[in-house]
């Protein structure tokens, strides 16, 4: 099911939350002016204490949400480092294969980090682009797993193949972990309901001003474009392969690097 929020752009939703917090306070305070009158310091402190417990409630959201996206970001990053430790090992192993294999092998091996390091540049964008390297890494995989195959039948009675193909069902594992981690993200629920929760938050806080008979300070809007910010962090934590905030592909980078100058050697 296609989410609306995952796909629109974080600056977006940002502005289109800006505004409609700032409507909900508009629309609160006249709401409050009209009940200013009749009024008394009773309902009033009732109101305060209302728009406490939403602005509670909002940040304990806040809170739960940036938790929710720092977690993903952190394991897409660890997935990363763990690939990266996986085709390094293929790579070191790739040495004890039987000299019949040992062109071939680092040959796909360093092929298949250039496909991973090439698609972890591309953007949603480039979908068509990001699906044939999928594909390719795919094929890449089943070639490995089949050098690791005919590596046993040449050399069956050592232990050094069976090391070589421990070391592709790594790397497979890890391509499947990783691929996994940039498809998790929070869920629209959960944003759906902080925004909720932002528009009642800007009527209370308007309202409540209303009620006591003055227009919100400077520090209310102030409060708001801290929210706003701080969403849009959270959106842009949340979604890999799009935004300022990005994973660091370094130790993938550096793998290939260093197997492009060994094949230079």
């Amino acid at each position: 099911m296609k989410e609306l929020l995952y796909d629109t752009d974080s600056a977006l939703i940002a502005g289109v939350l800006f505004v409609s917090m700032a409507v909900a306070i508009e629309i609160g305070l006249r709401v409050g002016r009209r009940r200013s009158a009749p009024t008394n310091d009773a309902a009033k402190e009732h109101i305060n204490g209302i728009q406490s417990a939403i602005l509670g409630i909002l940040a304990l959201l806040l809170g739960f949400t940036f938790s929710l996206s720092l977690q993903r970001f952190d394991s897409r990053s660890e997935a990363v480092v763990d690939e990266a430790n996986a085709i390094g090992t293929a790579w070191l192993r790739t040495q004890l294969l039987p000299a019949a294999l040992r062109g071939e092998g680092p040959a796909l091996l360093r092929d298949y980090t250039g496909a991973r390091v090439q698609a972890s540049t591309l953007t949603l964008a480039d979908r068509a682009q990001l699906d044939a390297l999928m594909a390719r890494a795919a094929q890449q995989q089943t070639a490995l797993w089949a050098v690791a195959r005919r590596a046993l039948e040449l050399d069956p009675n050592s232990y050094t193949p069976i090391l070589f193909i421990e070391s592709v069902n790594t790397l497979i594992d890890s391509f499947g972990k990783r691929d996994a981690a940039l498809q998790r993200h929070v869920p629209e629920f959960v944003l759906m309901l902080l925004y909720v929760t932002f528009l009642m938050a800007g009527a209370i806080v308007g309202y409540a001003c209303g009620v006591g008979g003055h227009r919100p300070s400077m520090a209310s809007y102030i409060m708001v474009v801290l929210i706003v910010v701080l969403v849009f962090i959270i959106l842009d934590l949340d979604r890999p392969r799009r935004g300022l905030i990005q994973v660091s592909q370094k130790s993938l980078i550096d793998l290939h690097a260093g197997m492009r100058a060994d094949a230079s050697r």
